[in-house]
């Protein structure tokens, strides 16, 4: 009986197979594009790159914010096959779409990205759009879980207005997205469609300044009425408030002394 050879490695054992695997791959560039130590090829240079809070040196900020500088990826248009349920629910929008009058223009792109189907809409249409997702029957995307606001300071329409919706019927999810600029930041309401939108959309005006045109009732939700400026914008001041304190005055972070 020959006995086997223990000291011959085994190519295929766990180790190799999981340096190999596509999936750790994608795994790692997702990583380092999220950590901003790798930038997408094709991504154009004029792409600016976001300060962050965080790093400074050099000044009298003793809270830590600052200093941290990431380059944002190009967000480049999928070309189809999509894959999975996504060719479906793009095929199925566009048909939709044109039993209304409307046509391809009305998505500028489509973008898959980590497993999760984004459709870039034109912002005057997302209305439109989000009723044929609701009532279309290859479609039927009955809930609007979440609205919500991105702002991609540098970008010309750097406001973005994010919408993710999710079929019951079909057990499939959506984003839909829309970019308008900080000089003309308005998007039709979809309260009409989705009345789960209400509140959402008023936290989106507040945090972010974006108008909802045709919104019952657009107020602010989370700051007082008087308050003024929008606090999730990028140029927004993140040194906060000074704030009285037993007669004393505590200036905001970025304007305080450092003790070394």
């Amino acid at each position: 009986m020959t006995k086997p050879d223990d000291t011959k490695p085994d190519e295929t054992g766990p180790d190799t197979k999981s340096a190999n695997a596509p999936g750790d791959r994608v795994q790692r560039q997702a990583e380092a594009l999220d950590s901003g130590d790798l930038v997408a090829a094709d991504a154009p240079t004029g792409i600016p790159a976001g300060r962050g809070m965080f790093g400074v040196t050099g000044s009298p900020d003793t809270s830590g914010y600052g200093g941290l500088v990431r380059r944002r990826p190009a967000v480049l248009a999928t070309e189809p096959p999509y894959g999975g349920d996504f060719d479906e629910v793009v095929d199925g929008l566009r048909e939709g779409l044109a039993g209304v009058g409307g046509d391809d223009g009305w998505i500028e792109k489509v973008v898959v990205d980590r497993g999760e189907l984004t459709l870039y809409v034109r912002p005057e249409r997302i209305a439109e759009v989000c009723q044929v997702m609701r009532d279309d029957p290859a479609l039927r995307f009955e809930l609007c879980s979440s609205v919500s606001g991105v702002d991609y300071l540098g970008e010309e329409r750097r406001l973005h207005v994010a919408y993710h919706l999710t079929s019951m019927t079909y057990r499939r999810r959506v984003r839909l997205e829309v970019a308008v600029s900080a000089e003309d930041p308005r998007v039709p309401s979809v309260t009409a469609v989705y009345p789960t939108a209400d509140w959402q959309e008023r936290e989106t005006y507040d945090m972010f300044g974006i108008v909802f045109d045709g919104h019952p009732n657009l107020t602010r939700i989370l700051m007082p009425d008087d308050w003024e400026g929008h606090p999730q914008r990028k140029d927004y001041p993140l040194g906060g408030v000074s704030v009285e304190y037993k007669g004393a005055e505590i200036p905001p972070p970025d304007q305080r002394r450092v003790y070394t």
